[in-house]
């Protein structure tokens, strides 16, 4: 008997999670599973027989798995729980999985057109060594952050303020450590990430763009779980606690080692972050020095309570902060003088929710949330004498009632209502010449939802049909969106879908100017007042095709999304708009594509494109003729590989995309009335962009209890000078000065975690 016999006997009689099970037997008897993630969550089983039947296989893993194995037409399967005696039995959810492994393990497609992200059992990516929230969804097709930053996501041609982001339901208005280049979400407590590009439950309001939903485990398993860990930029550490029978805290920190160790990745990233700030500009001019001192932190809590079988509830708390000071020194007529510039920025959260399960069909929850975000910095200007506060607060206050209602295993209705409170307020004051203003807003909107869910019994066809209906109160208006999504099997492996959905939104960002807060975090929420600043509305229709068998998915999704109500400060432009306001809209039509190959269960492969056409239209600017948007980037191309070998990961990838929109000067009127002559808007290109990202991960026992993990990677392998941004300024001689904004250079990063 040789050696492959039995170790694959032995591999065969080895107990291992049913997804891998299943993924196996689709290959070999040509058939699909259909199941919800529940389902199988934490389900097990060893492989059947290499000369089972079908037949047999489903009897073996009926078994094995206790779960009810349906075969439909065109060799379907459904999986599902078995019914229990009528007093327990609870009708399942129809979130029905379409693809797992969607580019690799723990990022999944779910038939509705959502993504979801389960960080736990996320496998590795190029470039990144741990499960970063916002660096992960910039995976999927049609998303791109075009500064390389968490803070600035552009999902199908959207700015970052268009993206709806919810903690535990709590929406959040800054998403970056490091002012953008780490997300601030420890993705070590994060259970699942949902990602909506169109298609939206009308459960959620906002986001014009996306929604990225963000949820914690919110059963108690009564098992305790804790981990720590390090890189080169911060230590963190979190842990799940069992209180007691009905009680369980979950908890977690982080804190950058910025200002106590000085690292290579250290330096990159204050390099890319920090260059054209002012505190770079300090240090240009001889007679001043700075001692910069730069940290950040987050913290999170939850606490779950399980009154009884039938009622919940569920404490949340949230803090994240980002701090940087540092001291300007300099010689001014002959007296020495040293002043302090600082910037922080904050957001601190917590909520309230109640859960009840009324019977086996009835669901509700009700959550209160308040939500705020603080911006503030003192800039001080020794040689103009001069010293400029600014401040920017969000504070957001939200009720929610949610119903859900399961007619029956194919009919789920859901329906709610939404009340919320959003107040910003901006100050801007100035010693030298004497100016303040302050300025703060109100709206208060109330919102009604509902929406039916339709899953056949073949499984084939899902449908989600609804709308919501906003008012707000201080202008008096309603605002219908309706929203829709259809998914359908057909030919056994392949599925067409149509999204569709109107939605707004009353908050955005906005730049007043370039160098506002030290010019490292530009960017500061206002709110709609419906006259220079209307409420941002958008309407998108997709529809994609996508195809599944022998572990080899090719999916292609063509879009148009067109989004009316945004301003010129909202966009960032650096030519001739940027001291304008006016007020436009911007259209973007494109297509994503996704080859996807597992070779085996070792080497995984993908490779992803998207082309799209971006362009505004402003009926005051460029004659109201329409012109490319500042992040009209017209291609984009990824190519990945992964391995794993036991407990070892590796992983590299290219990236490349055509450069940015920019502005020209005319060269032969350059400068008019100390104001730079620009040519038609947008209309050069940056140089292209690509970057090449590797990554390893080991994992090992350090003992019966504890794992360890340790990681390398490194971003930016071959070290590309990529251009980010580029604009022009009329230097102190009157000349025209360009500057170029550069993207990050090689930075390595090593982690090490232990987990027990």
């Amino acid at each position: 008997m040789n050696v492959s016999f039995l170790k694959a006997q032995s591999i065969r009689k080895e107990k291992q999670p049913l997804i891998v099970v299943l993924n196996n037997l689709e290959e070999k008897y040509n058939v699909r599973f259909s199941f919800t993630d529940n389902t199988i969550k934490d389900k097990l089983s060893v492989r059947p027989e290499e000369n089972f039947s079908l037949a047999e296989v489903i009897s073996f893993l009926k078994k094995e798995t206790g779960l009810n194995y349906e075969i439909l037409q065109d060799n379907f399967i459904i999986v599902r729980v078995l019914k229990q005696k009528k007093f327990s039995f609870k009708i399942q959810n129809l979130e029905e999985v379409v693809v797992t492994n969607y580019l690799t393990s723990g990022i999944t497609k779910l038939n509705d057109g959502s993504i979801k992200i389960k960080p736990e059992t996320l496998g590795i990516l190029p470039g990144l060594i741990e499960p970063d929230v916002l660096q992960t969804i910039q995976a999927i097709p049609g998303v791109l952050s075009a500064d390389e930053t968490v803070s600035n996501i552009n999902i199908r041609g959207g700015t970052h303020d268009q993206n709806l982001i919810l903690w535990d339901g709590i929406k959040m208005y800054q998403s970056g450590h490091f002012f953008g280049l780490i997300s601030a979400f420890n993705p070590y407590t994060t259970e699942q990430v949902n990602i909506f590009k169109n298609g939206t439950p009308t459960k959620f309001g906002d986001g014009v763009s996306s929604i990225i939903d963000m949820h914690l485990p919110n059963e108690i398993d009564h098992e305790f779980k804790a981990g720590m860990g390090f890189n080169l930029i911060n230590v963190d550490g979190h842990a799940k606690i069992p209180l007691s029978n009905k009680t369980e805290l979950q908890i977690s920190a982080r804190r950058s080692i910025t200002d106590f160790i000085n690292t290579i990745t250290f330096e990159q990233y204050s390099k890319r972050i920090f260059q054209d700030s002012d505190l770079t500009k300090a240090k240009s001019n001889n007679s001043i020095s700075q001692n910069e001192n730069f940290y950040f932190y987050d913290l999170t809590a939850k606490f779950l309570y399980d009154i009884s079988k039938k009622d919940k509830i569920r404490f949340h708390f949230f803090n994240v902060d980002n701090n940087l000071d540092y001291d300007e020194r300099s010689n001014v007529n002959n007296k020495n003088e040293v002043l302090n510039s600082k910037l922080s920025q904050r957001s601190t959260a917590g909520s309230i929710t109640y859960l009840r399960n009324w019977n086996n069909k009835l669901n509700t929850s009700f959550q209160i949330y308040i939500s705020n975000y603080d911006l503030d910095a003192t800039n001080f200007d020794i040689i103009n004498n001069q010293r400029l506060i600014q401040e920017n607060e969000v504070y957001d206050g939200s009720a929610k009632l949610d119903l859900s209602y399961n007619y029956n295993s194919q009919l789920k209705i859901n329906s709610g209502y939404q009340f919320a409170e959003v107040g910003i307020s901006n100050l801007t004051d100035v010693n030298n010449p004497p100016f303040r203003s302050y300025i703060k807003e109100v709206i208060r909107s109330h919102a009604l939802y509902a929406e039916g869910h339709f899953l056949s019994s073949s499984a084939k066809t899902k449908v989600n049909f609804g709308g919501r209906l906003n008012y707000f109160a201080k202008f008096d208006t309603f605002i219908v969106e309706p929203r829709v999504s259809l998914s359908q099997r057909f030919l056994n492996n392949f599925r067409f879908e149509v999204l569709g959905e109107f939605k707004s939104q009353t908050a955005s960002q906005v730049i007043d100017l370039q160098n506002d807060f030290l010019g490292i975090e530009k960017r500061r929420w206002v709110l709609a007042n419906n006259e220079d600043i209307p409420v941002i509305k958008s309407k998108q229709l997709s529809t994609g095709i996508h195809y599944n068998k022998n572990n080899l998915l090719v999916s292609a999704e063509g879009y148009i999304k067109k989004v009316d109500g945004i301003t010129t400060r909202s966009q960032g432009f650096q030519n001739q708009f940027q001291f304008v306001n006016s007020i436009g809209s911007y259209e973007i039509k494109g297509i994503d594509i996704l080859l996807n190959k597992q070779f085996s269960d070792v080497f995984h492969s993908w490779i992803s494109y998207s082309y799209s056409s971006n362009n505004y239209t402003f009926d005051e600017l460029n004659n109201g003729k329409p012109f490319p948007n500042n992040i009209d980037i017209r291609h984009i191309l990824t190519l990945a590989g992964t391995y794993t070998y036991n407990h070892f990961k590796l992983a590299a990838g290219f990236n490349y995309h055509t450069g940015k929109p920019s502005t020209q000067i005319n060269v032969s009127d350059a400068i008019t009335d100390n104001t730079i002559e620009f040519s038609n808007p947008n209309n050069d290109r940056l140089p292209d962009y690509f970057r090449v990202d590797c990554s390893a991960t080991y994992d090992f026992d350090l003992s019966r209890k504890a794992q360890a993990t340790v990681g390398a990677s490194v971003w930016n392998l071959l070290n590309q000078k990529n251009i980010l941004n580029s604009y022009y300024t009329i230097s102190n001689e009157n000349n025209i000065a360009k500057v170029d904004n550069e993207s990050l250079g090689i930075t390595p990063n090593i982690s090490f975690r232990v987990s027990f």
